[in-house]
């Protein structure tokens, strides 16, 4: 028993939760059922602000969407206009005013969406209200802004123009149709911008007699014959031809004076209203559902979120300059492409590794300009006026390969004077080699070009070519002169040596009479006949130079490096031979040595 009640408690209080949240979702709707402002004017009523409630009502909507805006001339009914196309009472739908002054300040949305299927999709369709233009303590350029907001935004465009077309209609919606080229005319069988709003020409008037609402629309958009050459008059004529633009995207209908008593009209039902109005209206509803699609942005629909960033980056373009051009709405709109054009080429550029040759800099940056650019011309707005935009990249991107440059120069220079150094500091080594060595200098020239040429590179690599054969020129000419001068002080050094060896370690006396021939070949016959400088250019040196590098320069044995072990090698075996008696066992036949009286004599030697 105890168990059924705790069940039927249970079950009783899931009903009062689902109560609850269907009441709250009913006074969420019973809420959003009225209109809400989401652009105003400001103070000067010059320019336009966002308005955060009715914002948030159109970032709750989670499908595509789709707007359509009216606009016209103040006091020409278009809150009532929409109230009828929303089956709304002037009471419950938009603000319907009677007086000499808009009603409408700024742009209002009605809360609720309706929903509609098209193409097998769900699209919410949002109503907008303008303020209209003309009205009294307002600036021109504030009409342009409305103008321009609601062009660029909606789906739908409807005219509402009160019993015939004006000039300053047209001239007026000649900014619509600038905004129209530049953002919507692509090239063909790309994506476009923005999908171009529906142009609907809305005329109320009182009688339907005589010409079609079409034929008013088409001689209205005629050129003007300008005999005289009227400048104005060929302004009128421009105007007129970028009006073609739209002319396969417009539509134009006529809509009679729902009752002869206008100030009346919320206080009436459709019973009262006129039943040719009554016709014409829902002809007009169904025209309107069957021109609507959801608003796209590059080839994509928008939900309530995306739409509502939409119209910050417009008002932001409008809101730029003192007076709101297509060339402002497409810099604005450019602006976050431009930045991930540029993200991009400066992704493509850290790619690589500095230093580099100024060519190699330069096709890199040739190649991630060329990237950055067709990502541009993907996906910027515009079409005429996309030349500024163009040159801001271009700019930018010279800015950011300019700073390439001046880092690649450092890097450069960095490298090849490391490179350099090296190379110095290798010349003065074999400048102070203990025994001089041509060939080992040729080595070392030849082993520091290669290394630079392969190792020093970018820009700073010319500089430091010339800065190295210099030099490498001069390091040659010292040591060309020291190297001679060298040879000859070490063979005389040498042949010395030679015949303290031969003389009293080894007395071997052919050694030392070699010794003997080289010193005083070295010393005495060339200063007796030659300079010592004419002695470098003989034959015989050549042949004592080219003797001495077979020995010294062994790529397998660095003599200069090893000859102090080797001294004292050498020494330790002249030791060994003349203390412990090593001659003594070599065939005394085959070497001729010297003989004293102590040779043949029998008695022992004393020490």
């Amino acid at each position: 028993m105890g168990w059924r009640n705790r069940a039927a408690v249970l079950w009783m209080l899931a009903v009062a939760v689902d109560v609850a949240v269907a009441a709250a979702r009913d006074a969420d709707q019973d809420e959003l059922q009225r209109a809400f402002p989401i652009v105003e004017p400001d103070h000067g009523h010059t320019k336009l602000r966002l308005a955060k409630e009715g914002l948030e009502a159109i970032k709750r909507i989670k499908t595509p969407i789709a707007a359509v805006a009216v606009i016209g001339p103040y006091r020409s009914g278009k809150s009532f206009l929409l109230n009828q196309l929303l089956s709304l009472t002037c009471d419950k739908g938009f603000g319907v005013g009677h007086m000499r002054d808009t009603k409408t300040k700024g742009i209002w949305v009605w809360g609720t969406p309706i929903e509609l299927d098209v193409d097998d999709s769900k699209v919410s369709v949002l109503y907008l209200d303008t303020e209209g233009f003309e009205s009294i303590g307002k600036s021109n350029v504030y009409d342009d802004r409305i103008f321009a907001l609601a062009t660029v935004l909606s789906s739908i465009l409807i005219y509402n123009l009160p019993e015939t077309i004006r000039e300053a209609d047209i001239s007026r919606l000649s900014f619509a149709v600038e905004i129209a080229e530049e953002f919507y005319g692509r090239v063909k069988g790309q994506d476009f911008a923005f999908e171009p709003a529906k142009l609907l020409w809305l005329i109320q008037r009182d009688f339907l007699q005589g010409k079609s609402v079409q034929q008013m629309v088409d001689e209205a958009l005629q050129r003007v014959p300008n005999n005289n050459g009227d400048k104005y008059i060929d302004e009128v004529n421009r105007i007129r031809d970028s009006l073609a633009f739209m002319g396969d995207n417009s539509t134009a209908f006529s809509l009679p004076q729902p009752h002869l008593q206008r100030t009346k009209l919320c206080d009436m039902h459709d019973q009262e209203l006129d039943p040719l109005y009554i016709e014409r209206r829902d002809q007009l509803k169904h025209i309107v559902a069957s021109m609507i699609k959801p608003k796209l942005v590059q080839g994509r629909t928008l939900n309530g979120q995306e739409f509502v960033s939409f119209l910050t980056q417009i008002l932001e373009a409008l809101n730029k300059g003192e007076i709101p051009s297509t060339g402002s709405l497409v810099e604005v709109f450019n602006k976050a492409i431009l930045e991930r054009c540029l993200k991009l080429y400066n992704e493509r550029m850290e790619r690589v590794g500095l230093p580099l040759s100024v060519d190699k800099l330069q096709l890199i940056h040739s190649l991630a300009e060329d990237e950055a650019r067709k990502l541009f011309d993907k996906q910027h707005f515009g079409k005429h006026h996309t030349a500024q935009s163009i040159l801001k990249l271009d700019e930018e991107m010279k800015k950011v390969f300019s700073n390439f440059g001046f880092a690649n120069e450092y890097q450069s220079s960095k490298l090849c004077e490391a490179r350099f150094s090296e190379c110095e500091d290798k010349m003065e080594h074999l400048q102070s080699l203990k025994l001089p060595s041509m060939a080992k200098f040729n080595a070392g020239v030849l082993q520091c070009n290669q290394s630079f040429e392969i190792e020093c590179v970018g820009p700073a690599k010319e500089t430091y070519e010339r800065r190295m054969s210099k030099m490498l020129a001069r390091s040659r000419a010292l040591f060309i002169k020291e190297y001679n001068n060298k040879l000859f002080n070490w063979l005389v050094t040498f042949s010395l040596v030679m015949i303290v060896i031969g003389r009293f370690v080894v007395k071997f006396f052919l050694l030392e009479v070699a010794a003997w021939v080289i010193f005083i070949f070295l010393e005495t016959y060339t200063r007796l006949f030659w300079s010592s400088e004419l002695l470098y250019y003989n034959p015989i040196w050549h042949m004592v130079v080219s003797s001495w590098e077979t020995i010294v320069y062994n790529p397998l044995l660095d003599i200069d490096r090893w000859v102090i072990p080797i001294v004292v090698m050498l020494s330790f075996l002249a030791v060994y031979w003349r203390c412990l008696g090593v001659r003594k066992r070599i065939g005394r036949s085959l070497l001729p040595l010297y003989r004293g009286s102590y040779g043949n004599s029998s008695r022992p030697r004393t020490d």
